[in-house]
């Protein structure tokens, strides 16, 4: 019974215009990301490597797509959020706007199904836009810069990977990436459960965010205490898959607690949705 409750779903949320907004979004910014790299990009990386060149020799195409994708990825993931909400935080709340509540709970399913259909057509849509990035990130950058060696320059390190051994790293780095933004969507889902205009979740969520990554970043006691059980510190953990060796624990650790925070919100939405006074 789910599966139709999530095809219906999924039409509506493709049936407004507001649902491409992300894709031609993301598609017009790798453009011109990409386009301005092609003409700058290796005054970029020259400017990167400066302190560099001094002590080791570079050679190779080391401006490639696969490091424009790694850079796109670097800037667009904090981006993204705002154009989840755009279409998560209607999910329930257009229903309440539009007054269709009452005939949506006419049909012969629970609360749960619906509730759960449109949380599942919510994260596929959250999954398309991450698999979109993906596609437009490496496919242009093949196009137009090719592929090779993927150079990466922490603070206290710099690693060159191999071609060979960069693709399955960008594999897992979308998939881990739109696990993040998944909590996005939930948190989207939850506020928009509370409230009966889609404005509202938009506005909470994006407030959340922006108030955990500042919390995230000061560096005082009582915020290093919370810092952990924030979800925004770890949507970038995606970075660790370009580590060599890979540390497993700190990702399987990071994918622990988004998926944790994906069960509670969805939990409590559903408890809300489940107990909710329904007037029109």
């Amino acid at each position: 019974m789910i599966r139709p409750l999530v095809q219906i779903e999924l039409y509506k949320i493709f049936k407004k215009w507001r649902t491409y907004i992300g894709f031609i979004a993301i598609g017009g910014l790798v453009i011109i990301i990409e386009t301005a790299m092609l003409f700058e990009g290796q005054k970029s990386l020259d400017f990167m490597t400066r302190n560099l060149r001094d002590s080791f020799a570079f050679f190779g195409n080391l401006l490639n797509g696969f490091l424009i994708s790694y850079l796109i990825l670097n800037m667009l993931a904090v981006h993204i959020p705002f154009l989840i909400t755009l279409v998560a935080g209607d999910l329930l709340a257009g229903e309440a706007t539009a007054g269709t509540y009452r005939i949506l709970l006419t049909r012969p399913v629970s609360r749960f199904q619906v509730v759960w259909s449109k949380f599942l057509a919510g994260n596929i849509y959250t999954l398309s836009l991450v698999i979109w990035l993906g596609i437009v990130s490496l496919g242009i950058g093949a196009i137009m810069f090719g592929f090779g060696e993927l150079i990466v320059i922490g603070k206290d390190s710099i690693i060159i990977l191999d071609r060979a051994d960069v693709l399955w790293r960008f594999l897992f780095a979308y998939a881990f990436a739109a696990l993040g933004m998944s909590v996005v969507c939930s948190l989207a889902f939850f506020f928009s459960s509370l409230v009966e205009n889609a404005i509202g979740p938009i506005i909470a969520t994006m407030s959340v965010i922006i108030v955990f990554i500042i919390i995230s970043a000061i560096n005082i006691e009582i915020f290093r205490t919370i810092r952990p059980y924030l979800f925004t510190n770890y949507i970038l953990s995606w970075r660790l898959l370009f580590d060599t060796p890979v540390d497993t624990a700190k990702i399987v650790e990071a994918v622990i607690i988004l998926l944790g925070h994906i069960v509670v919100l969805f939990g409590i939405t559903a408890i809300i949705f489940k107990r909710k006074d329904i007037l029109s």
